[in-house]
């Protein structure tokens, strides 16, 4: 039986003190844009902080809702204007909504995207490059590795060409398939997909298994902390990359949730109130999809063992 010395007790209560001060100060904004969603303007303007609203008010919310009403939803197919004679391929579906829905309708569906093809293209590229052999290996990893080091906006202007040339500026695809070619992704993949034992990938070939039917049922079983992981890190990559969807997006029913709140700002006299609202919209996907991880998340610091 461990008994626990006074040293030990010590260091554990300052351990939890500092948690709970961090758990606080990280939490702390998030509680005071969703508190201050439901105040007034009184209380959100007031000199003096004030923790709680004095009345609960929906208002902020209700001005949200009746901005500008656009479809529901609304995607370009990626590449149909090549089949349409350079005109884009629109997809629309749904009643008139308001923009601020529209704008989170889009972000999610943008970030799904975009978090399902990372995962997986990543994934395929890292058990390349972790159990193939074949000739440039070492420089194509070498390249991945140096190309994490290299800002976006370096490459944005080539980034902006090839969009426009692919007639995918102005629509999601022009933010998400930027996002699909993360080199991260690829590193974190690749670091996963070494610790699976060459032995099991042998038997599944011994056993007749297809290259496919290897990878989708004895690999990504094997690596799905490392996808968790992942999906999680692209969601919020893409979520928060405020500087490309700026960038690649121009007509307001194609905008995000986050642009769609900096438009607010800029076409109205500040409103911290509506701002507030908004944001509060804004972050309540990011914390489903936390929540939704979180256990792959964990489990992704290191990989589980292998039970046979």
């Amino acid at each position: 039986m461990k008994i626990e010395t006074g040293r030990g007790r010590a260091y554990k209560i300052v351990s939890i003190l500092i948690l709970i001060i961090l758990a606080f100060l990280f939490t702390f904004p998030l509680y005071w844009i969703a508190t201050g969603a439901f105040k007034n303007g009184a209380d959100i303007n007031a000199t003096k902080p004030i923790w709680l609203p004095t009345e609960w008010v929906m208002n902020n919310f209700e001005k949200l809702m009746k901005q500008r009403s656009v479809p529901l939803w609304e995607v370009y197919l990626p590449f149909g204007s090549f089949f349409n004679g350079g005109k884009k391929v629109l997809l629309t579906a749904g009643p008139d909504a308001p923009a601020a829905i529209r704008w989170l309708i889009n972000a999610v569906l943008m970030c799904v995207l975009a978090m399902l093809i990372t995962c997986l293209t990543a994934a395929m590229a890292g058990y390349a490059l972790a159990k193939k052999r074949f000739n440039g290996r070492a420089i194509l990893f070498s390249l991945i590795v140096c190309a994490m080091a290299l800002p976006k906006q370096v490459i944005l202007i080539p980034l902006l060409k090839e969009m426009s040339a692919l007639h995918l500026y102005d629509s999601l695809w022009a933010v998400i398939f930027p996002t699909v070619g993360w080199p991260f992704g690829v590193f974190l993949m690749k670091q996963f997909s070494e610790s699976i034992p060459g032995e099991i990938l042998e038997a599944a070939r011994i056993d007749g298994s297809s290259e496919w039917n290897t990878f989708s049922t004895v690999v990504m079983p094997m690596i799905k902390p490392g996808i968790g992981a992942l999906a999680i890190f692209t969601f919020i990559n893409c979520w928060n990359d405020y500087f490309m969807q700026l960038v690649m997006l121009a007509s307001g029913s194609n905008f995000t949730i986050p642009l769609g709140i900096a438009t607010l700002q800029a076409e109205t006299s500040v409103d911290n109130g509506l701002l507030m609202a908004g944001a509060t919209l804004a972050a309540a996907p990011i914390i489903i999809v936390f929540l939704i991880f979180q256990k792959y998340f964990t489990q992704g610091i290191t990989m589980g063992a292998v039970k046979g």
